[in-house]
């Protein structure tokens, strides 16, 4: 019987852990050709997840738990614990259900036809509208940008075959963009498309911050187009600049005493230059960032304990 792992991070989850545990346990009493492992990582959640887990997992020896010594982030926690799965298929599923677990049966169909990648690929969703029209507009931003074609509508939601898995541990990424180094790999890809669901219960503990982290982290992690825009903008600004005074000097020579240059066009000139030089900084910036990350090199996680390994 081939292992199926099932991935599934969590932080402050209580309302949601037990019925993403028991859909999934559903799931695979319907797949006896299999046996299945359920590893949750915790990010050192503060409410009752821990303690819930850990009474499932005393009944349940396919459950197996890691719990990290802090919260160390919606990125390199989940991507850790990938790394951790022992299944011949490993899938990533969200603790809030807005990953339906009843994909799995499919996935697995995609797998055994010899495909190593199956990505789930959200066409519609069932979230706030403005949310998931501001998600498209950053799939096509980084599709657009991007130098490896990404997958527009893709969360990270799929099955990955061991061989993926592997792959990944030898990159050895600190703070990875998951969905671009599987867009990186090559692999042929199955794409299971899907309507998201709303969230089961409680809140999403994503903010305007980790959404901009994980836009940033794609575009500097994937492209170069933002740093070379900012030296053909520089170029094009500055000749735009060099035909203005040109123009303002043939007028002034011409109209020498009715035409009076003014204060207002340096001022305008003066933001316009600014805004784009403190922009085109923190571009800059994020990129320094990213390679200060890389280079440090700190652990993914630190784990605190381990139960049912």
């Amino acid at each position: 019987m081939k292992l199926i792992s099932v991935v599934t991070a969590c932080y402050n989850e209580e309302e949601n852990i037990a019925e993403v545990y028991r859909q999934v346990k559903e799931v695979f009493a319907g797949l006896p050709k299999y046996h299945y492992e359920h590893l949750f990582i915790d990010n050192a959640s503060t409410d009752r997840t821990v303690p819930i887990l850990k009474e499932i997992a005393q009944k349940d020896r396919n459950v197996k738990i890691i719990v990290n010594a802090r919260n160390f982030g919606h990125i390199r926690s989940p991507f850790y614990g990938l790394l951790q799965a022992r299944g011949e298929a490993v899938i990533s599923l969200v603790a809030d259900l807005q990953d339906p677990p009843e994909m799995i049966k499919e996935f697995i169909k995609k797998w055994e036809d010899g495909y190593k990648i199956v990505m789930a690929v959200k066409q519609r969703s069932r979230e706030n509208p403005l949310m998931f029209a501001v998600r498209q507009l950053f799939y096509r931003l980084i599709g657009t940008l991007s130098e490896v074609k990404q997958v527009r509508g893709f969360t990270g939601f799929g099955l990955y075959d061991q061989q993926v898995i592997e792959i990944l541990r030898r990159i050895d990424d600190p703070y990875p963009y998951f969905r671009g180094l599987i867009a990186d790999i090559g692999f042929a890809v199955a794409r299971v498309e899907y309507t998201q669901p709303r969230r089961w219960k409680g809140l999403t503990k994503n903010n305007f911050y980790s959404l901009y982290d994980m836009a940033m982290l794609g575009i500097t992690n994937h492209s170069k187009v933002p740093l070379r825009l900012a030296a053909m903008l520089g170029f094009l600004v500055a000749f735009i600049s060099v035909l203005f005074a040109g123009g303002y000097t043939v007028y002034k020579l011409i109209f020498w005493n009715s035409f009076s240059v003014g204060i207002a066009p340096l001022v305008i000139g003066l933001f316009f230059f600014s805004a784009v030089q403190l922009f085109f900084i923190g571009i800059i910036g994020e990129y320094i960032g990213a390679i200060h990350t890389q280079v440090l090199k700190r652990p993914l996680v630190v784990e605190k304990e381990r139960v049912n390994f």
